[in-house]
């Protein structure tokens, strides 16, 4: 019995297996194991992130065109978002990125965002445009630094699990826009909903409404084509829904992200 033991551990020793193989296992041991949970939560939180923050973002900026319609305020606002994310494409993302790598340029940019609805509790042309700027400057650092912290996300995880690095980013990309592609849906949701208290709309019977035409139902149609702005009272919860939602994902992302890459 003795010899048929050493015989078995001078063959284990004569193919060079590594003499620890027989210590205790941890989880450490096993890196790929590891890293796919890193990474793959690492992407989650982002998308989720992502799928709060322009659920409110998303929603607010539906709505700009009804809840601030005095002299085309809410248009303007929306003009200058896009235009300072153009200017903000061209210089501020590797900055940013170089300098505080793509976790805090996430952070920094969901900032960007709750400020944008910050402005709108007290909407007007010195509290909005400013707002505005700030969301569009915020805007393509926070879109450059999510896709370089997936694309590394993803680099790293092939590379650990020996697999091709494109397959294994497609992976996340898919992942993250399968959930922040329906943050439109909730977000509208969410408006609907709060604004179905405003005690303001008019209920029309539904007799009428089969009959109900473009001079019917008694309605008072604007000249310009923007609906009425519901009651003050309706929009601020709306607001603070919004606030909260975005103040609090970007709390999440700073905790929830184990790694600035």
């Amino acid at each position: 019995m003795d010899e048929d033991l050493h015989a078995g551990m001078w063959f284990l020793y004569d193919s060079k297996i590594p003499s620890d193989l027989f210590s205790k296992v941890y989880p450490e041991d096993f890196p790929e194991a590891t890293m796919l949970s890193r990474n793959l939560k690492n992407v989650l939180v982002v998308s989720v992130g992502f799928l709060f923050l322009f659920m409110a973002a998303g929603g607010l900026q539906n709505l700009q065109s009804s809840l601030n319609a005095e002299e085309g305020m809410g248009v303007a606002s929306l003009s200058i978002i896009y235009a300072s994310i153009i200017i903000s494409s061209m210089f501020l993302p590797p900055i940013m990125i170089k300098n505080l790598g793509c976790k805090w340029t996430v952070v920094a940019g969901m900032g960007c965002y709750v400020s944008y609805s910050l402005g709108n509790l007290y909407p007007g042309w010195y509290t909005l445009m400013p707002t505005s700027v700030i969301l569009g400057l915020g805007g393509a650092p926070l879109w450059s630094a999510k896709c370089t912290y997936l694309t590394i996300s993803g680099n790293t995880q092939a590379a650990a699990q020996g697999k091709r690095a494109p397959d294994v980013i497609n992976q996340y990309f898919g992942i993250f826009f399968f959930i922040f592609q329906s943050s439109g849906v909730w977000g509208n949701l969410m408006s609907s909903l709060i604004f179905g208290q405003d005690t303001k709309i008019a209920e029309i019977p539904e007799e009428q409404l089969r009959t109900c035409g473009v001079t019917e139902c008694g309605l008072v149609v604007q000249s310009n084509g923007t609906t009425p702005r519901p009651a003050q009272e309706v929009v601020q919860t709306l607001l603070g829904c919004y606030i909260g939602t975005g103040t609090t994902v970007t709390a999440s992302e700073e905790n929830r992200l184990t790694r600035n890459l």
